[in-house]
């Protein structure tokens, strides 16, 4: 399976892992993530990697439905120093940035980070260049627009097929500008409504043809909490259902909020799958 190469640091896929979020945002959509200190975050990032993940994801700027964009540089003071902490304190910690601004990007690197999570993968080459520059896995999430707009932007003429061949031109320009490891998320949520939620969850073995590693974001969104009538606060059940569903069709990341119910998720769907 899979081996990640993290600035000379091996990442191995063999098995599924747990990526887990951590927000440095006022205004993530779910509560229980936001982060508003430098103990707490520590604290945080403590327990998670206790509980078994093995990538810490930061990020600075809300990607839910709506959200307002701030600047380059408030983004950058709410995520740099986080990671200079995140890297002295827990240095075996896989880092990844999750931002779509090379500056903010790039000073992640600088502090520590060794994964370069980018939403934005259709709009510019700045991060997949950087990526390829600093020796980095890239991940390449599929969306339209940006989070202001995204939910404008739900028309698809063949929503499978469309993913489908998004990734497979961004394969190539990636690997054309240099990076060794893509990583490739679907992008629940982004730019899809509910039911397409769903229907890309059913067929989501269809991207395992591009032979790459598939990062799904399903935790706490309002796929599980708005089909359930429930708030984020309540949607950890139904999380945890959706990641089995995409660990059956060929996930091998999981970003998850609770990492101890994710990791346990993994344990026993890969019981199921060696019986």
């Amino acid at each position: 399976m899979y081996s990640l190469n993290c600035k000379g640091r091996l990442l191995s896929l063999e098995n599924p892992i747990v990526m887990a979020v951590l927000n440095m945002t006022p205004d993530s959509f779910f509560p229980g993530s936001r982060i508003r200190s430098r103990d707490e975050l520590l604290a945080q990032a403590e327990r998670m990697l206790q509980e078994g993940a093995v990538i810490l994801d930061l990020g600075g700027l809300s990607s839910r439905p709506g959200a307002q964009e701030i600047s380059v540089d408030q983004e950058s003071e709410r995520v740099v120093p986080a990671i200079q902490a995140l890297s002295e304190y827990f240095p075996q910690a896989f880092i990844s940035v999750d931002s779509y601004r090379y500056e903010v990007a790039k000073a992640a690197m600088d502090a520590g980070a060794v994964i370069v999570n980018d939403i934005g993968a259709s709009e510019t080459d700045s991060l997949v260049k950087l990526a390829a520059a600093e020796g980095v896995p890239y991940i390449c999430m599929h969306m339209r627009g940006h989070p202001g707009t995204m939910q404008e932007l739900t028309n698809y003429d063949d929503l499978l097929t469309e993913v489908l061949d998004f990734f497979i031109r961004r394969k190539l320009e990636c690997m054309h500008l240099g990076v060794k490891d893509l990583i490739i998320d679907p992008g629940f949520g982004f730019a899809k409504t509910i039911p397409q939620n769903f229907l890309l969850l059913k067929n989501l073995n269809l991207l395992n043809i591009l032979e790459l590693p598939l990062l799904v974001g399903l935790s706490r969104k309002s796929t599980v909490y708005k089909t359930l009538g429930i708030e984020p606060e309540d949607a950890l059940n139904g999380t945890t259902v959706l990641h089995t569903l995409a660990l059956c069709q060929g996930a091998r990341i999981l970003r998850a909020h609770d990492v101890k119910q994710a990791v346990e998720t993994i344990r026993l769907w890969m019981s199921y799958a060696s019986a």
